[in-house]
């Protein structure tokens, strides 16, 4: 059974298993931290507007698909996660990249989640304190927040906050404690095999570009990943989140392991390719090893999906741990 297939089923299972689970009611009004503002709902939202494939997953994941008024941030070629298109069957894309104060005003929201940087610009026409004036929460993504605040580096607490608050904003505490619960047993398992590893390998994450590649700092949600799967991020002392970096630095670092996002115009394998043909490259370990990871926009983005990415990078890096697990 090839990766996909496998996720597949185990996504199927799992929204299976939270579908058929009662739900606690939550008591309202209610308040949440956000970054650095709380945000208080008097009743469970009914008309949300959500940004970007990651949050919408995260929202499908916790059953609230009938509270959606529609998606923003979809272009064409971002994911290639067949499960999130066949959900939304029947649900607007009302914008293919950031939407305006009229997209949400025109549907009637009621709350938008959303982050700095997807979906949110600081300075931009949408944010907090412009869309408050309409009445019009919004329910900022933890991972980035370290936009407007200070942050140490990304976590998976990140994506744990995100899913437990957003079970009390929906009233579905009992499926986001389920979703927590799962993704920790995942991840806790990987956890119990890398630790018998007697050095993390160096990962370098390539996003796109030619020129120059764009990869994550440590405040990225990569960061917790390679983390979580015994890895060592080459990048882990730029204090960004999705950034761009020079070809030199990546030489110096010698990754042993690249890991590829795959989404975007080019497929995993064009990107792969060109890694392979980059004069510059030749002497970095992971290209001459041809040793690379594939993961998908979904997975390396704060998502339900990273328990999976974990797993994916584990197994790349320490394939020798994990061939004696499988046998």
């Amino acid at each position: 059974m090839d990766h996909s297939t496998m996720n597949y089923r185990l996504l199927a299972g799992l929204m299976l298993a939270l579908a058929a689970a009662p739900s606690l009611a939550s008591d309202y009004p209610l308040t949440v931290r956000s970054c650095e503002r709380d945000v208080t709902l008097n009743k469970a939202p009914q008309r949300v507007v959500v940004h970007d494939v990651n949050m919408t997953g995260m929202l499908l994941h916790l059953g609230v698909r009938e509270r959606l008024a529609g998606y923003t941030g979809f272009t064409a070629t971002k994911h290639r996660d067949p499960w999130i298109s066949e959900a939304l069957q029947g649900v607007p894309q009302l914008a293919s990249r950031y939407p305006s104060v009229e997209t949400l005003l025109a549907v009637d929201a009621d709350l938008f989640f959303a982050g700095w940087n997807y979906g949110m610009r600081i300075g931009g026409p949408l944010t907090p304190t412009s869309l408050a004036a309409f009445g019009i929460p919004v329910y900022e993504l933890s991972e980035s927040c370290s936009w407007v605040m200070k942050q140490p580096r990304a976590s998976l607490d990140d994506v744990y906050r995100d899913l437990t608050n957003l079970g009390r904003i929906f009233s579905v505490e009992d499926r986001a404690q389920a979703l927590v619960g799962q993704m920790r047993a995942r991840i806790d398992a990987v956890g119990n095999t890398v630790r018998q590893a007697p050095e993390a390998p160096r990962v370098f994450l390539y996003d796109s570009g030619e020129d120059r590649p764009t990869t994550s700092g440590r405040l990225g949600m990569p960061q917790a990943l390679i983390d979580a799967a015994g890895g060592h991020n080459i990048m882990d002392d730029v204090a960004a989140s999705w950034t761009q970096v020079n070809w030199e630095s990546v030489v110096e670092r010698d990754p042993e392991v690249i890991a590829i996002v795959d989404y975007g115009p080019l497929s995993w394998q064009q990107k792969r390719d060109f890694l392979l043909r980059h004069p510059a490259l030749q002497t970095v370990r992971a290209v001459r090893e041809q040793r690379f990871v594939v993961l998908t926009y979904l997975e390396v983005t704060p998502s339900v999906e990273n328990a999976i990415a974990i797993e994916k990078l584990a197994a790349g890096l320490h394939p020798r741990l994990f061939a004696q697990e499988s046998h």
